[in-house]
């Protein structure tokens, strides 16, 4: 590891590490519900990688990847609404605290910030699933 090499990002990645690989591996997901354990076996271990190898920049990128991933599932019916909200709020909330770090990154994600909070307007306001199965009557007369 470079003595230049500037580490202060890692301070922010514990939530979106332990959060971000199910969520994301659900977004990955050709199939609807619980993604498979190996997908998310391979998005934790990305993160990590990330994390303990990493740089700054790759970090951002993967983040990047995520949004996009949130943007499309907001214009999606198919797409796991709980997954993309949760997703978006990690990074989102990530890229909020950037201000507080040295250098170019919270400049640099200010479009992904405006394409998040647009996306995760657009999941909160979807409808809630109607319940399936027979109605029962309120009252017996």
């Amino acid at each position: 590891m470079s003595a230049h090499r500037s580490l202060v990002w890692l301070g922010l990645t514990p939530e979106p590490e332990q959060e971000l690989p199910a969520a994301v591996a659900a977004l990955r997901s050709p199939a609807a519900g619980r993604p498979p354990s190996a997908l998310v076996a391979a998005e934790r271990h990305r993160v990590e990688r990330l994390v303990l190898r990493g740089t700054q920049r790759g970090w951002l990128r993967y983040l990047r990847e995520v949004t996009d991933l949130v943007v499309q599932a907001a214009g999606s019916r198919r797409a796991d609404p709980g997954a993309a909200l949760l997703a978006g709020e990690v990074v989102l909330d990530h890229h909020r605290m950037l201000i507080g770090l040295p250098g170019a990154g919270y400049d640099r994600t200010a479009p992904q910030r405006r394409d998040l909070e647009r996306a995760l307007a657009r999941l909160r306001a979807r409808p809630e699933p109607a319940l399936a199965g027979p109605s029962e009557p309120w009252s017996t007369i």
